[in-house]
């Protein structure tokens, strides 16, 4: 089948959806078309290489591309976020329905919602099933976030959504909880499919300690809990930073290493600052391609978020990189991440937003002996392997995709015998 993934970010974006992800899609049989943007996330500028014009057509291994305008922004304004979206979501639109060839189905990926209007014109006028892909459960991350706190703009995003959730053919959700949610929207089940997701295999599997990059980076003598990702309001990563004030003078060997970007990275280093703390390092964004190398220099993962009732029915993608990477981990998420992590036995749990128990929860780590450590990375590989793996959710994804197209031809048949 010809299969247009619509996406707002790509490869090079460090996006575990990208540029493998589609080569593999492909790999089952099917030619790939990407609609996306020009590349900005997660710092709001444009990639060098690239330039904003109405439309640019590339292809990259094989993979062609169409890219569309985008106002590349990133940061904590409301406005300027939903220009960010709304500018890509029209020029896909516009530049998607004449410049896309022929295809069977739209397979669109949410965030942002605004995806599903160049998803919904094509479907409508194209007669071709639309799949959603919902990462984030709008408007209630927004909400959570606080990255839009008008009551009314909530009210408008939660119309739209309701909207999509009605039109879409598929709906595809990330975790059972989500599932749950949708239906309590009065969402039909049967339209609904739980794929769990995967990570950047390639760029991750069985990477080597590399002694030169672990001086370079200066996390050489330490005992180094790692943090790779977004850094923004939903991370609530102060609350980790006061973890790392309680346990600095009793255990200066652990070290907390955040690496990447976001809206918070600034307030982040100021608090840390504040606070003299010296067991913290804050490195920037490495390319999707290094980044296995650099997991791999960690002798354990944390991820955490806001205590929140939306973050228990929410499974981050960090978890599946810092699994495939064979790394213990450390959870700060309540609800479904938990459920996956104590099924796993690939780390322990701590409280979110609670600086003493994650205290507690690193400390526990740190004392575990090397051989325990390395149990819980192989539970991590292994468990990635049989539950996220791209060969799994690709299995699950293709039979959606033939679900979806069968379900439209039996319907155009049978209005096309009622008609006769």
């Amino acid at each position: 089948m010809r299969i247009l993934f619509l996406t707002q970010w790509f490869t090079p974006e460090p996006f575990f959806k990208g540029l493998e992800y589609v080569k593999k899609l492909s790999h089952l049989g099917h030619v790939v078309f990407v609609l996306t943007a020009y590349p900005n996330y997660p710092n709001g500028k444009i990639y060098e290489g690239y330039k904003i014009r109405p439309f640019e057509e590339e292809e990259i291994e094989g993979i062609p591309i169409l890219r569309t305008a985008i106002y590349p922004s990133h940061n904590t304004s409301p406005w300027l976020r939903i220009l960010n979206y709304l500018s890509f979501a029209l020029s896909a639109t516009l530049f998607g329905l004449f410049k896309i060839p022929k295809i069977d189905i739209v397979y669109a990926y949410h965030p942002p919602a605004t995806i599903s209007l160049p998803g919904l014109v094509l479907k409508f006028f194209r007669r071709i099933p639309c799949v959603y892909e919902i990462q984030d459960l709008w408007p209630d991350t927004l909400r959570a976030t606080g990255i839009i706190k008008s009551h009314f703009l909530l009210k408008l995003c939660d119309l739209w959504c309701r909207f999509i959730y009605r039109f879409v053919d598929k709906i595809i959700v990330i975790s059972p909880g989500f599932k749950e949610k949708l239906i309590a929207r009065n969402v039909c089940p049967d339209k609904i499919e739980v794929i769990y997701n995967c990570c950047d295999e390639k760029n991750i599997y069985s990477r080597p300690r590399n002694k030169c990059l672990s001086d370079e980076l200066k996390l050489t003598g330490k005992f180094n809990i790692m943090f790779a990702g977004n850094m923004g309001r939903a991370q609530s990563l102060s609350s980790v930073l006061d973890a790392a004030s309680l346990i600095s003078k009793e255990y200066p060997q652990i070290q907390f290493v955040f690496i990447g970007g976001g809206v918070d990275v600034s307030l982040l280093k100021q608090y840390a600052k504040d606070r003299s703390l010296r067991n913290t390092l804050f490195l920037p964004g490495v390319s999707s391609y290094d980044i296995g190398d650099v997991l791999a220099l960690a002798d354990a993962m944390i991820v955490h978020l806001k205590d929140d009732p939306l973050f228990t029915i929410t499974i981050p993608g960090k978890i599946q990189a810092y699994m495939a990477a064979g790394k213990p981990i450390i959870l700060g998420v309540r609800g479904d991440a938990a459920d996956l992590m104590n099924m796993s036995k690939a780390g322990i749990l701590c409280k979110p937003e609670d600086p003493r128990d994650i205290a507690r929860a690193v400390k526990e780590i740190y004392k575990m002996s090397p051989d325990m450590l390395d149990r819980m990375g192989k539970n991590a590989m292994q468990f990635y392997k049989n539950e996220f793996s791209a060969d799994v959710g690709l299995k699950k994804l293709d039979a959606v995709f033939t679900s979806a197209i069968s379900a439209r031809n039996f319907g155009s048949m049978y209005n096309g015998s009622e008609n006769q």
